[in-house]
């Protein structure tokens, strides 16, 4: 009977990686008749708070790297003025500046097709911020998410939190950016950079294209100890994040430490199964197969035997990442020049659109 079950679960194994290598073969191979890249300007960042973890990387940083080939300009920034609405080690933000550059090229990023930034140093960042923040009212802030949710949090809120998205909207709107991937819970703050567009241009004259939004289809990796939670960096239980870096003993760990049910048959019922519909959705995203042929291509295994595919299925895809996240951690000289490098390039871009802001607006 047990070798009849280890059977089963690798023959699953072994399907799902036939499936998800034919998937990988025909997007590298692209579909006949496939024209080049779209004409626009992609602009996405990401804070600096260490190593991504599983759901990061499913959820945006996969997209990134898609994104890359089918725009024709395309920049991601290490939001580093973001990050310090909250209180910093400088020491540590200096190191996960570097871990995060680390990460993502070897998610895919390539300095070669995608301009690659720490924000900080480019300053006309901060200086539009501070001019549309003279166009943005205190209502249409009050009402964002951010603010709500944190100011909450600690009973009163910085100006920087409280200012938050209008740094976010001049990040956009600085590389005249036509689109920029967001999620859901980002959405609101995207309309406030197009809102910010289309003041900025009816006062001033036409500059900045309103920017339009790259939504992710995956749906969102859940805690592996509370699937009514998002998978987060800060969530005090050890066992609910998987991060890029962690070993194949801690993967395996913390999927069969997972929460699930009592059932022990393989479903995908968010509202009445969510634990495991976790383990479901994580493993569909991980190996190219939709939800529909993970879950029929688990038929008669419990939820014990198939945490066990899971995790394999999330080793083997994570190994390479965790493999070049440890060698570029390495070469730090690397990982600086690929930031340099792509602060002169962003620097480049936003010194031209500054220029003419500062005209409109009566500076120069």
């Amino acid at each position: 009977m047990a070798l009849s079950i280890s059977r089963n679960v690798n023959r699953l194994f072994r399907v799902v990686q036939i499936n998800a290598a034919r998937r990988r073969r025909l997007c590298a191979a692209g579909a006949p008749g496939k024209k080049g890249p779209a004409v626009g300007r992609v602009f996405s960042g990401i804070q600096p708070t260490g190593v991504p973890h599983l759901g990061n990387y499913l959820g945006a940083l996969e997209s990134w790297v898609t994104l890359q080939d089918e725009y024709s300009s395309v920049l991601y920034s290490i939001v580093d003025l973001h990050s310090i609405t909250q209180p910093q080690d400088p020491q540590l933000l200096r190191d996960n500046i570097l871990d995060m550059a680390a990460s993502l090229l070897a998610c895919g990023i390539d300095p070669a097709r995608a301009v690659l930034f720490q924000q900080s140093v480019v300053q006309e960042h901060a200086e539009l911020c501070w001019i549309l923040g003279c166009l943005t009212s205190l209502p249409r802030l009050r009402h964002l998410p951010q603010w709500k949710m944190k100011s909450k949090q600690k009973s009163e809120g910085s100006v920087g939190l409280y200012t938050y998205p209008v740094l976010q909207a001049a990040d956009i709107l600085l590389y005249k950016s036509t689109h920029v991937p967001v999620g859901e819970d980002q959405v609101q703050h995207l309309e406030l950079a197009q809102n910010l567009a289309r003041v900025f241009n009816t006062r001033y004259g036409p500059v900045f294209p309103q920017p339009r939004a790259l939504l992710s289809s995956t749906q969102k990796v859940k805690s592996l100890r509370d699937p009514s939670s998002k998978m987060s960096k800060s969530d005090p239980q050890t066992l609910a994040t998987i991060f890029l870096t962690d070993t194949p003993d801690d993967i395996v760990l913390k999927i069969r430490r997972a929460v699930t049910d009592f059932t022990s048959e393989v479903t995908f019922d968010p509202e009445n199964r969510p634990g495991v519909a976790n383990l479901v959705s994580l493993h569909a995203a991980v190996t190219g197969c939709t939800v529909d042929e993970v879950v029929g291509l688990s038929v008669g295994l419990d939820t014990g035997e198939y945490k066990g595919v899971v995790a394999e299925a999330v080793v083997e895809r994570l190994r390479p990442i965790r493999t070049e996240i440890q060698r570029l951690r390495a070469d730090r000289a690397y990982l600086h020049s690929v930031l340099e490098q792509g602060a002169e390039t962003a620097r480049c871009l936003a010194t031209m659109v500054m220029e003419e802001v500062r005209k409109r607006v009566g500076f120069s």
